[in-house]
């Protein structure tokens, strides 16, 4: 008999600072296994410092920090704190983001994103074993040395250990990259089953063959999701994700996507239409077929067979957006309790 399939499930903690403790309260007592945080309005990590002090134990994770503007230091010291305050349920997911943004939004510099994240990646697990395992910090990669460490700066073992560093990748270059140096990938949300599997795994496949060393490897698959019981509810969280499925889709970095399911001209198209302001008279262009392939859509048993078939074969957990729509706590907690087998099933 074969075994029933069973996701964990991480969700979003969006909230702005002084509501995060509440929502990160409501949000873990639906039984979802963590929740996450983006590098949107507010900053990544210390929503989640309150989070880990005010909800019990839950797996908390940053979904994603942008690397490339940060120290390798800074961001060891911020996976150190946060792995101690969780109990050992960190992880810290990082990303590289795009050009515009890096110069301008950031004021730092852009190069060869895959091979930034490479070093940023190899740097930071440097120097969080420099300090779990007292080894010499001597890290020197193509675009960072870090062989300073006086004992004033270094914390010492973690009593929970260090924590898994994730990136987060679309193309097949950065998805390599993840399978060669992080502990896992944090596969993007705009994404389909072709995709994923005629691009993502044979890019996971060869960065793996080519991972010096032992080590874990996990993946972490993202989806959209339109999920409501009732049809009018339902009908407004699918514009909802329509919505933003189009702006993902305005996007040359994900015309990719679109090239595997024979739609590379939507880029285009709703690309002019960003520019022009006229994006939402176009969302219509992700028609249902495309909508199904992109996204999970339905009540929360139906979300959960879908999520059950698309990603329940290799991984273990599955991250969770709600674009334009906010599910009650009650009908998260029958996500949860759904893609659960029953008691005593076999995993």
């Amino acid at each position: 008999m074969t075994p029933l399939a069973r996701l964990e499930v991480d969700l979003r903690l969006d909230a702005p600072p002084e509501q995060v403790a509440a929502r990160a309260q409501e949000l873990a007592a639906t039984g979802v296994a963590g929740l996450f945080t983006f590098e949107g309005a507010h900053d990544p990590f210390l929503s989640l410092a309150v989070a880990a002090t005010n909800c019990g134990p839950i797996d908390l994770m940053t979904n994603v920090a942008i690397a490339l503007p940060r120290s390798p230091v800074h961001l060891a010291h911020a996976a150190y704190d946060l792995q101690v305050l969780s109990q050992g349920r960190f992880r810290l997911g990082l990303g590289s983001q795009v050009k515009a943004h890096i110069e301008r939004r950031h004021g730092s510099t852009w190069d060869r994103p895959a091979a930034q994240m490479r070093d940023r990646v190899q740097a930071v697990k440097a120097v969080l074993d420099s300090w779990q395992y007292g080894t010499p910090l001597a890290f020197a990669g193509s675009y960072t040395r870090i062989d300073l460490m006086p004992r004033t700066f270094d914390p010492g073992p973690n009593p929970f250990g260090t924590p898994p560093v994730l990136l987060g990748a679309l193309g097949p270059v950065m998805t390599r990259t993840a399978a060669e140096v992080a502990d896992g990938l944090l596969v993007m949300p705009f994404n389909t089953p072709r995709h994923f599997s005629e691009r993502t795994l044979p890019a996971i496949e060869e960065g793996l063959r080519r991972r010096e060393g032992p080590g874990d490897f996990s993946i972490h698959p993202q989806a959209i999701l339109a999920m409501a019981d009732d049809p009018d509810e339902l009908s407004q969280a699918i514009e909802g994700v329509r919505r933003l499925l189009a702006f993902y889709a305005s996007t040359p970095a994900y015309r990719p996507v679109l090239e595997v399911e024979g739609r590379p001209e939507l880029q285009l198209e709703l690309g002019n239409a960003v520019r022009t302001g006229d994006l939402a008279a176009k969302t219509h262009l992700i028609d249902d077929g495309l909508l199904s392939e992109l996204a999970i859509v339905g009540t929360p048993e139906d979300c959960a067979r879908q999520l059950i078939a698309r990603f329940g074969s290799y991984a273990q957990r599955v991250c969770c957006y709600f674009p334009g729509h906010d599910p009650s706590p009650a009908l998260i907690a029958e996500l949860v309790a759904a893609l659960a087998p029953p008691s005593g099933a076999a995993r």
